[in-house]
């Protein structure tokens, strides 16, 4: 079948295209990715238009860069001489075009409904690839009767969804993209979006209703997982008009704190999806919450080796940013997970249950060990890591409960090192005493163990690294066993827009505004490049964006009793991850206890407790090998925030 042949570009001439567009219809959709002009052309053309004596309208459709009108919505305005004017809109809640692209479709048909007859423009999405591009161009065109589409393209690129445009038999216009359009970055439309969006706040009132009397419809979170709510867009509804739109402050004891334009009127129907403002205030699209199934897999350098004998069932493995954590062992083998850090080629474990799926290599790059305890399960693949780690590395540094310097000494005085020189292994261990680290560092094959100074330690910080902390709590398994959090450290990153406005070049002080800031030193001086002097605070406001860190919880082997649950609930509070053992069904409750363990259900009830955004069981006892879902159905009925992962190849 031969392909048509290609349209070539018509310049970039508004007054021109104004011509062409008056001799074939009344309603014009303007079609291209985002940053190419689409706005302006569309302004251009209706200014003209105006100066003719006709009334020209737009429908301002790209809810998450709009020409005209909020974020999160579509807009109806008619031009004036100063520009458009607002008549009417339809909140999304969205800045998310092409994922909600049905209820845009729907929106944007209501608006069509209410306006007058004349000249239409409709300003398009930049959604131009994919299923997205081809169900909202084809959408677009037949709910609103298009007559013409103004196709906006770079001349080095091919004419986007021209299969579809040639089977809507409307005529086609494409148009080469404005001389000066640039693709803006991300985090420059974030911050138009946002001062848009906070003008349009800036007169409000705080409202409180009461959840339950709500009609809370779209795509809200959970609503056991408050933290989710605050920021999110929030509009009111009334058969399918919009009456208002806000901003949700916290959702708290089942009450909503919303903000709203002064005497804005409310219905019982609230419209809530992803359009939030996060924790740096920026208008952005919320991660979908994350619960049911876990679609992800490492890249190679943090997987486990594949063996056709596994049977330790379905593997974990979440992402973190720049990071990986995987179960090695699956829910029912060895625990023993592997946090790789990804762009620092460096691994830490957490307890060192059987090792052989890891690579040689990964034991090389190992900085940190953290044992819970020392049954077999959970330290027996130290040989493998003492085996793998022969040569000239730095020391490992391993921390674990009282009598973990005795239990690595003995494995290691359990073989003869008379052929290995000075390239033994070379390991730092660390008991954890309280609030105390009884330290002592061995080297295979040169001598016995020499004693460190301790390390006094504060709220169970054991850890301060330049990239992350690790702290811990110290819980019963009929024996003292260590639960341990990680947490990444805030990231900051530079606004270039922001600096290139202040008249400020880049270079070392911006590292050193960034330290600060980190410290929490807002008072401290910033040398800048002209010599002046700026207190940081005020500067990062101005310079920096946040990215916050993200925490980590594993914990494995406890009884159930009120002080764990009061210790790991304190240790978990608000946990990205927690990884966490399940060990027993209810109806093994005596088992549960008789060892140690916790049971599904007391897992989740903790995991709820401590309010943590994902539940990752594990260490299932072997009798529930050929029925997990059962162990999964009973956590899911104590705690809403459970990830089911897939099943290991």
């Amino acid at each position: 079948m031969p392909h048509p042949a290609p349209l070539p570009l018509l310049p970039y001439c508004p007054s021109s295209l104004a011509e062409q567009l008056l001799s074939g219809g009344q309603r014009i959709l303007l079609f291209g990715e985002t940053g190419i002009g689409k706005s302006t052309l569309t302004a251009e053309l209706a200014r003209i238009f105006s100066e003719r004596g006709l009334s020209c309208f737009c429908i301002a459709a790209d809810p998450g860069s709009p020409g005209f009108g909020l974020p999160g919505t579509v807009s109806l305005g008619q031009w004036r001489e100063s520009g458009w004017q607002v008549s009417a809109f339809e909140a999304l809640c969205t800045l998310d075009a092409g994922r909600f692209r049905l209820p845009l479709l729907s929106a944007v048909s209501r608006l069509m409904q209410k306006a007058p007859l004349g000249l239409m423009l409709i300003d398009a999405p930049g959604v131009v690839r994919g299923i997205a591009g081809s169900e909202l161009l084809t959408g677009m065109v037949e709910l609103l009767e298009i007559d013409t589409v103004l196709l906006l393209n770079r001349q080095s690129k091919p004419l986007p969804l021209m299969n579809e445009l040639l089977s809507l038999g409307v005529r086609i216009l494409p148009v080469h993209a404005h001389p000066e359009a640039c693709r803006p970055s991300q985090k420059t439309r974030a911050h138009k979006r946002t001062g848009q969006w906070r003008t349009y706040l800036a007169v409000a009132d705080e409202i409180t209703l009461d959840l339950a009397d709500l009609r809370v419809i779209g795509s809200p979170p959970p609503i056991d997982v408050p933290d989710a709510w605050t920021g999110r867009q929030c509009a009111f509804i009334d058969t399918e008009r919009t009456v208002s739109i806000g901003e949700i402050i916290t959702l708290q004891d089942g009450k909503l704190h919303i903000r709203l334009p002064t005497a804005a009127a409310t219905t019982r129907t609230l419209l809530v999806r992803d359009a939030r403002c996060d924790k740096n205030g920026l208008l952005v699209s919320a991660a979908p919450f994350a619960s049911g199934n876990l679609q992800f897999l490492p890249p190679p350098d943090a997987m486990p080796y594949p063996a056709t004998d596994y049977s330790g069932g379905p593997r974990p493995a979440v992402k973190l940013r720049g990071m990986y954590a995987t179960m090695v062992n699956g829910v029912f083998g060895d625990p023993l997970l592997h946090l790789r850090l990804h762009q620092q080629q460096r691994s830490l474990l957490f307890d060192l249950g059987d090792s052989g799926r890891l690579s040689t290599r990964i034991a090389h790059q190992v900085s940190d060990v953290f044992i819970s305890h020392a049954h077999i399960d959970h330290i027996g693949g130290f040989l493998w890591l003492l085996r793998s780690r022969v040569g000239d590395f730095p020391s490992c540094r391993i921390f674990g409960p009282p009598g973990l310097i005795g239990h690595i000494k003995g494995m290691i005085d359990g073989v003869l090192w008379d052929r290995i020189g000075d390239t033994g292994p070379r390991f730092e261990i660390a008991e954890i005493h309280g609030n105390r680290l009884q330290r002592a560092h061995i080297q295979t094959g040169c001598g016995d163990c020499v004693d460190l100074p301790e390390i006094q330690f504060a709220e169970g910080l054991i850890v301060d690294d330049p990239q992350f902390t690790v702290r811990t709590v110290t819980l019963d398994h009929h024996t003292p066993v260590q639960a341990y959090a990680f947490e990444s450290k805030a990231k900051f990153n530079v606004d270039n827009n922001a600096l290139k406005t202040l008249g400020l070049d880049a270079g070392p002080w911006l590292n050193e505004l960034k330290r600060v800031i980190g410290a929490g030193d807002t008072a401290a001086m910033i040398r800048l490049p002209d010599n002046s002097s700026r207190e940081a605070g005020g500067l990062g406001a101005l310079l920096l964006t946040v990215t916050p860190g993200e925490n980590l919880v594993y914990a494995t082997d406890l009884a159930d009793t009120a002080p764990n649950r009061a210790a790991l609930t304190a240790l978990a509070h608000k946990a990205d991850f927690f990884f966490c053992e399940a060990s027993f069904l209810e109806d093994d409750i005596d088992q549960a206890q008789r060892t140690g363990h916790l049971t599904a259900r007391a897992c989740g009830e903790i995991a709820s407790a401590a309010d943590v955004k994902q539940l990752v069981p594990f260490h299932f006892s072997r009798r529930y090998e050929t029925r997990p879902e059962d162990v999964y159905l009973e956590l899911s009925a104590a705690c809403s925030r459970v990830i089911m992962p897939t099943k290991s190849r």
